[in-house]
């Protein structure tokens, strides 16, 4: 068995898949606000414990014991709605900081959930017309909202750690991560529903081999990469929709067909990664999670 992984918030939706892709080359330590208790099984090759990332004892007292050799950081309010902005941002951030530093402090190498909201163009006043298309890991980072500003501020953290303690950083910056069977974006109506990320979108099982991947072969500085789907979920030409919705295209755009609104050029030359699955036929698969305990 390979390396001692941590991975925080390992008992949200993706957080599953993360840790159950991990485990087949890890040993992996879950961790989550909430245990599943004692009483059942953990699936081989993971360890369950509780934490509130937010405090930093705690927080550290963990990473310290465990000792890994590479911290996912996975856990946050995933979107600005569900809670107070002001919560939202202090908990995400409090909880990057203290993770972060931590692994960093035990020489780990870390990989951290970024986010596309960090262009600002989801969850804008207006959704502003990207600057290029398709968007790459460059594009200025302009949010609105305390979910994408939080995120922005978490890549500047890495960027701390990165210099201080010298380890390995990826941020992954996810699209819309949707689950086999579900593909909640094909629930949509309207044009304008999706425009805030111009329609992308990323299968969770996608998201979690780029994790594995990243893990596995750390890049030497850190590095944000996107994540997703090779495709946009409308089935029709990405800048056609572009076009119709906001009434024009950036000066600079090279999309082809379907293409992706959102550019995976670096993961792939970075971790050799593409995206395997695309919505008419992920929407249709096994919706079971991966089963973590018995």
């Amino acid at each position: 068995m390979g390396s001692t992984v941590i991975v925080t918030g390992g008992l949200g939706r993706s957080g599953r898949r993360i840790v159950d892709r991990l485990a087949d080359d890890h040993e992996v330590v879950c961790v989550d606000l909430d245990h599943p208790g004692y009483e059942v099984t953990p699936r081989a090759n993971v360890d369950f414990r509780t934490a509130d990332l937010t405090d930093a004892g705690e927080t550290f007292d963990l990473v310290g014991e465990v000792d890994p050799d590479a911290v996912v950081h996975w856990g946050s309010h995933p979107s600005p709605t569900r809670h107070a902005g002001s919560r939202v941002f202090q908990d995400n951030v409090a909880g990057a900081y203290n993770v972060l530093v931590a692994a960093g402090r035990a020489d780990a190498a870390v990989v951290q959930a970024s986010s596309e909201s960090a262009y600002g163009l989801a969850f804008a006043e207006e959704t502003p017309l990207p600057e290029e298309l398709p968007i790459t890991e460059d594009h200025p980072m302009r949010p609105e909202d305390p979910y994408g500003t939080g995120k922005v501020v978490a890549e500047e953290i890495a960027d701390m750690v990165r210099r201080r303690h010298g380890v390995p950083v990826t941020s992954i910056r996810p699209s819309w991560i949707q689950y086999p069977g579900e593909y909640a974006c094909r629930d949509l109506d309207a044009l304008a529903d999706g425009a805030g990320n111009c329609w992308s979108y990323v299968d969770v099982r996608d998201v979690a081999s780029l994790v594995a991947r990243a893990v596995a072969d750390p890049p030497a500085g850190h590095e944000a990469v996107h994540a997703a789907a090779a495709d946009n979920y409308l089935g029709r030409p990405t800048a056609e929709a572009v076009e119709e919705q906001f009434g024009g295209l950036p000066d600079e755009c090279r999309l082809a067909g379907e293409e992706s609104a959102l550019s995976t050029a670096k993961a792939a030359e970075l971790f050799d990664w593409t995206p395997e699955h695309e919505w008419r036929t992920a929407r249709e698969a096994d919706a079971s999670a991966p089963d973590m305990w018995s």
